[in-house]
């Protein structure tokens, strides 16, 4: 492979849990980064510093980790614009009048465009580690071949599930727990892994439970579950099988290091003494919850051993949005500035070790690891160091775009323009299934 060097670039490598940006020049070969060339930022700013005309002049930007979004949906991507009939005056009535007759006018052909407008936006937003829950009760076999073979063409790494859900009777949710064993056996990689994929407690039956609970057990899945992301979820499980949701899990042994709570809104400090040293982590998702209506957690009080990871719900694909809405929400809230940036710093490497659980090899931009990083278009104002790096972080660098993406020493977004793919024509291919969807949506003829 041919070899690329990045220059002029602040490169914030991570060093255990701390972020320290040198201003270098960065040699990329065979998808690793070979060297790490330590520059003069002053001659830089004076313009004494030439760059070869074959190198990436990153032009003094950020240059960071690829982001990771841990909560995805793709199959909501081409909801924009449908009309929804039927009350949406709360959470049960938006599932059923939405997203759950949505997921049933899914078909293959949905689902490919919809991954590929993903996997267009994640780029754009520096995202390359994708955690996506899917869901197409009508067309649930090779569903998951199908994202990954976007995603592999957009060189994008993943970890997929497909939502078993009880909603829609015995054969749908037969159908899907065979295609989350299907894909883990079959068309997991070096590059996409599994979860087991499960809609929320108060749509399983206690017998799925058990048949998810053997497979876990035998194959050391962690499950992608939506858990208390609103009050009926355990007012429902209560009523219907006599437990609480974290109950039902514990009760079946589906939780361990590997497995994502998503959304955990309506936890209780009971829940919360039950689930600390489980190892699982739970999934925020705020603009998701705020555009719910469905409540935001007191962040504080969930305790520190439990990992707290960001996703977007699929609706959008920046993480890092969430992020920062996670730290003005955890201020709003009443806690100082510093203990906001302490909770927000245990976030951001709780997900580094988090990830690290599916790709040992993420990358800490340091020579030898993975050439995948982003470049972010912000040039620091002031002086850059470990210890403000967060503060750049939060306020500069979070309010930029992405400029350029590069993974495994490929980029596949350079200087805001796609690489290797004509967005026009996506967005074309897009759109006829866009309109496909919409039209089934509206008819119910699916």
């Amino acid at each position: 492979m041919k070899e690329l060097k990045i220059t002029n670039a602040w490169l914030c490598q991570v060093k255990d849990k701390s972020i320290v940006p040198t201003f270098a020049d960065v040699v990329i070969q065979h998808g690793k980064i070979k060297e790490v060339l330590r520059q003069d930022f002053n001659e830089f700013i004076s313009g004494k510093k030439i760059t070869d005309e074959k190198s990436f002049d990153a032009g003094g930007r950020v240059v960071t980790i690829p982001n990771v979004n841990f909560h995805d949906h793709f199959y909501s991507r081409l909801v924009k614009g449908s009309d929804v009939k039927g009350q949406t005056n709360n959470f049960h009535n938006i599932l059923k009048n939405l997203w759950w007759k949505l997921d049933l006018a899914v078909d293959l052909d949905i689902v490919k465009a919809s991954a590929q407008m993903a996997a267009l936006e994640s780029i754009r937003s520096g995202t390359t580690y994708i955690f996506d829950h899917h869901a197409s009760p009508n067309s649930t076999s090779s569903s998951l071949q199908v994202i990954t073979d976007v995603l592999n063409e957009f060189n994008l790494c993943s970890v997929l599930c497909f939502e078993s859900s009880d909603r829609n009777g015995k054969k749908l949710s037969d159908e899907a727990i065979e295609e989350n064993l299907a894909f883990f056996r079959n068309q997991t990689s070096e590059n996409v892994k599994a979860l087991f994929g499960l809609h929320a407690s108060f749509t399983l039956y206690d017998d799925s439970l058990s048949k998810v609970s053997k497979i876990v057990k035998d194959t050391g899945l962690g499950i992608h579950i939506h858990l208390c992301e609103d009050k009926v979820d355990r007012d429902l499980s209560v009523s219907l099988f006599g437990d609480s949701p974290v109950d039902r899990l514990i009760k079946f042994n589906l939780l361990n290091d590997r497995s994502i709570l998503a959304h955990g809104i309506h936890l209780t400090d009971e829940d919360f003494l039950k689930l600390e040293n489980l190892g699982c982590a739970i999934a925020y998702n705020p603009d998701s919850n705020l555009n719910n209506a469905v409540g935001i957690p007191e962040y504080s009080k969930v305790p520190e051993s439990i990992p707290i990871l960001c996703g977007t719900d699929g609706m959008h694909s920046n993480p890092t949005r969430s992020f920062k809405q996670l730290f003005l929400l955890y201020r709003h809230q009443g806690n100082s500035f510093a203990s906001s940036f302490e909770w927000i710093q245990k976030i951001y490497f709780g997900q580094l070790n988090f990830v690290k659980k599916f790709f040992p090899d993420f990358t800490s931009l340091q020579a030898g690891d993975k050439a995948d990083l982003i470049v972010w278009d912000y040039v620091p104002p002031t002086p850059i160091t470990e210890t403000n790096f967060f503060g750049h972080y939060v306020y500069g660098i979070l309010e930029r775009n992405i400029h350029s993406v590069i993974q495994k020493g490929k980029f596949l977004m350079k200087s805001k323009e796609i690489v290797g793919f004509s967005e026009e024509k996506i967005s074309k291919d897009i759109y006829i299934q866009g309109k496909r969807l919409a039209e089934r949506f509206s008819g119910g003829d699916y």
